[in-house]
């Protein structure tokens, strides 16, 4: 199964390097499109990450795709600020984008963490930023930034970047929020005796519901739990039910 946090690459695009969080991005056409949009209306970063969770709060774990040079990717992801930063603070008040020519990426003023990771945006004019809040079909919501023109743009434009935006995310999705399932798909069996299993019965009454042998249902069973795996039959059958295989 693919899993975006499995790769990550740099690809020479735009005036930072890229960074991609998802393998799927870095071997197609969708990263650079985006990064290209942003370009076409004067700004010179992108940047494209999950809005944060309370069990997932950290900004490597939720970045997607962005031309940030490293030292400031790396700074930032090191500061672990995300999550309370004024972007944030502002996409739980409104859904609707935002222009400010206020860093939007780091916390309250005057601390210490602000006051060191100022200057590094500041070096590579990531300051004034056009600010998205977007959501898939799949109602995962992201963050998506555009930074580095001084201008603000025409209410026009903002409309037609955020258009363009939704419609490439609406072409991305499969490859942002990859599928839920196992490595390995279980057979129709191993599903059955998983099912039965929910159900409350042992290996000798599925044995008998089914009418094969108790050995065979409980290989059934020890080969379902490797393919989602699990270490007991209980986990077994959440994951099974999670990934929607019950």
């Amino acid at each position: 199964m693919f899993r975006p946090t499995d790769v990550t690459r740099g690809h020479g695009l735009g005036d930072g390097d890229a960074v991609f969080q998802s393998e799927a991005l870095a071997a197609g056409p969708w990263g650079r499109d985006l990064f290209d949009l942003g370009r076409s209306f004067g700004f010179r970063h992108c940047l494209l990450a999950r809005f944060p969770k309370a069990d997932s709060p950290e900004f490597s774990s939720n970045l997607i795709a962005c031309t940030w040079p490293d030292e400031l990717r790396l700074a930032y992801e090191a500061a672990e600020v995300y999550a309370g930063s004024q972007l944030v603070a502002r996409l739980k008040q409104s859904i609707l984008p935002l222009f400010t020519r206020d860093n939007p990426f780091l916390g309250t003023a005057g601390s210490e963490v602000r006051l060191q990771l100022a200057p590094i945006f500041q070096q590579f004019d990531v300051a004034a930023s056009l600010v998205f809040s977007l959501n898939d079909r799949n109602q995962t919501q992201y963050v998506l930034v555009f930074s580095g023109r001084d201008t603000a743009p025409e209410r026009q434009e903002i409309a037609m970047l955020q258009l363009s935006a939704m419609e490439l995310l609406d072409a991305g999705v499969e490859a942002l929020v990859p599928r839920l399932g196992p490595k390995e798909k279980l057979s129709a069996r191993e599903v059955e005796c998983l099912r039965w299993s929910a159900a409350g019965k042992s290996s000798d009454e599925i044995a008998i519901i089914l009418e094969i042998s108790s050995h065979t249902v409980v290989s059934y069973l020890k080969s379902a739990m490797r393919k989602l795996e699990a270490v007991n039959r209980m986990q077994a059958v959440a994951r099974a039910c999670r990934y929607r295989l019950l």
